[in-house]
């Protein structure tokens, strides 16, 4: 047979059979809304500004985009290390995540984690993407957000069932891992969000992010308009992100618009005799199932069974999609691949791989994809399953520029310093944005000798032999760590009503006392600050302008009596990491002496 018509035979007999099991090109259901929490755009806009804002996380490093970037097909491109069970790095039962925030106290102190110090913790799974999420049941590997949505402040049940994208939304702000401190409370973030300017972090706006913003709205205002008052609460954060994770439909690829090439419509057929589509089938490449492929021991990670308690569900996970997949450059709820290929040889039994059959799935034994028909595979995932609009990052799938992505906004290490005690030379730890306003801007410093006094130093010029000549010296902070060791402390300075101007650098640096340095006096290495104004505009720089009105008057006496009885840190004017009576006296003085 020649081979033009071997081929034309070929996809016939694909055809065929695609049609005979319902696997052709079909359009995506429309899209499930809980009759509790319907879309509206309002809400769909108010959802996607706090998807993108990183002021949601305490420390304002981290939003819910930072991990789950949408033309990566909603997953996580950096790969971050946990050395998992055992402790040990570069392991085989490390998993291979995403970075989170730094640990740190109920007071937002910077503390040394078990695991990973004062380096940014990392999660234990890879992150799911929040693309097409609107048609599962359950989310999270383990499928632990379920239908049923309660109040997160009442527990009274808001939605009944298909409530699972607002129980996932209520998970990462709490998480001390991704984006919240030890012991976080929604009324934390709740008052937050009131007193903060919406994505002022960010830049380059999308269309209607930018148009809703123009009229400088606070949070309050747009959850007026999503939800008919201006109270933000927990629940509306979960409705709102709800919402706009429902418009992020991907259905405009080849298969969706029947564009699919010959060698698509192949690999579309391989996929089905591979016995792949028993849990990638249907119009959206997943059942939205459990299944055990045996990738790792369950011990690492038991799975399903530590929601359900069930042994049948022991290392079982969720099935992804394979929509968007080839965007992505990890695989599996460890991280474990990040090819394709890598994928396949693993269904294929390819040398060096290894499945433990422990409860493994019996579908398994008919699975296979041998690399002939993984070429094909790979193209219908590439080529025919990629939305274009997740690729390009075009709406729905348009995004700001966030902080993180900015790294002349980012502080910098320089190195410096002066070794203390056992020739440890301190670390200076700056990751929290310096943006004026930011109330909740830190300094914190590492490895610098337990009870030791320290104070930061800031300079506007450099170092000089790696040691700053400050013109500004902070209040003395206490090393915290056991006796004999080193520890951390940590500094809250607020960036708020400050005499800094926008695209000015400083320098920073902790002097210890340290009988074990040079002169007594042990230096940390060296941050170089650049502080920028949001994407509102610039602050007042009058620190007794607390309003922020450009005029010093009685009302910034009432504004600052307020926020001083809510406990906002803007009214820590001593820098004694309290808010008490010694601030109030403080901001008299400034509020006599104006601007």
């Amino acid at each position: 047979m020649h081979t033009t018509a071997r081929t034309a035979s070929l996809i016939g007999a694909a055809v065929a059979l695609l049609a005979a099991t319902g696997a052709l090109a079909q359009p995506l259901p429309p899209v499930p809304a809980p009759p509790e929490n319907p879309i509206t755009e309002p809400k769909r806009v108010l959802g996607k500004i706090l998807f993108f804002d990183e002021q949601l996380s305490h420390d304002n490093t981290m939003a819910c985009a930072t991990c789950h970037v949408m033309n990566r097909a909603g997953s996580d491109p950096r790969r971050a290390r946990h050395p998992g069970n055992d402790g040990i790095l570069n392991t085989p039962d490390d998993k291979i995540a995403s970075p989170g925030v730094i640990d740190s106290s109920g007071v937002r102190d910077i503390v040394r984690n078990a695991i990973f110090g004062t380096q940014p913790q990392v999660t234990t799974r890879t992150a799911n993407s929040p693309i097409n999420a609107a048609f599962a049941p359950s989310l999270f590997w383990d499928g632990r957000a379920g239908g049923e949505f309660r109040d997160p402040d009442t527990g009274q049940i808001l939605i009944a069932a298909g409530g699972a994208l607002e129980n996932q939304a209520i998970a990462p702000p709490l998480s001390d891992v991704e984006m919240g401190h030890d012991q976080i409370a929604w009324s934390e973030l709740t008052t937050k969000l009131a007193g903060v300017r919406p994505l002022a972090l960010s830049t380059n706006l999308p269309t209607d992010v930018a148009n809703r913003l123009a009229p400088r709205p606070g949070y309050p205002e747009l959850f007026q308009a999503a939800f008919g008052d201006s109270n933000i609460t927990a629940a509306r954060i979960a409705f709102a992100l709800a919402t706009y994770q429902r418009t992020l439909i991907a259905n405009q690829t080849p298969f969706d618009l029947n564009q699919l090439t010959p060698n698509q419509q192949l690999g579309l057929q391989r996929l089905q005799v591979n016995n792949c589509t028993a849990c990638h089938g249907g119009p959206l490449f997943t059942g939205n199932g459990f299944r055990n492929i045996g990738l790792r021991p369950i011990g690492e990670d038991n799975g399903r069974q530590g929601v359900t308690n069930l042994a049948v569900d022991a290392g079982r996970f969720k099935v992804p999609s394979l929509r968007n997949a080839a965007l992505k450059n990890n695989f599996m709820h460890n991280g474990q691949f990040t090819t394709l290929g890598q994928v396949f040889g693993f269904y294929d039994r390819a040398p060096g791989t290894t499945q433990f059959p422990q409860n493994q799935d019996p579908i398994m034994a008919s699975v296979r994809m041998p690399p002939p028909d993984g070429a094909l595979v790979a193209d219908l995932i590439t080529n025919g399953l990629r939305d274009p609009r997740v690729a390009n990052q075009t709406f729905p799938f348009d995004k700001p520029t966030l902080y993180t992505e900015r790294p002349g906004d980012r502080p910098t290490i320089l190195g410096g310093g002066r070794a203390g005690a056992g020739g440890i030379v301190p670390q200076i730890i700056a990751v929290d944005p310096p943006m004026l306003g930011n109330a909740q801007f830190r300094v914190a410093i590492d490895q610098a000798a337990a009870g030791a006094n320290a104070r930061l130093l800031i300079s506007p010029t450099g170092p000089i032999n790696g040691i700053l000549t400050p013109t500004e010296v902070m209040p003395t902070r206490t090393i915290v760590g056991l006796a004999g060791q080193t520890g951390v402390a940590t500094l809250h300075l607020p960036l708020v009503n400050v005499p800094y101007a926008s695209g000015q650098t400083v320098f920073m640096q902790w002097q210890v006392d340290d009988s074990a340095a040079l002169g007594g006096q042990a230096y940390s290495t060296v941050a170089s600050v650049r502080f920028f104004c949001g994407s509102m505009g610039c602050p007042s720089s009058c620190r007794a302008d607390f309003n922020t009105d450009n005029a010093v008057a009685t009302t910034d006496l009432f504004a600052f009596l307020n926020a001083w009885f809510a406990l906002d840190p803007r009214c820590d004017v001593d820098l004694s990491d309290s808010i008490d009576v010694g601030d109030v006296f403080g901001f008299l003085n400034l509020w006599f002496a104006g601007c």
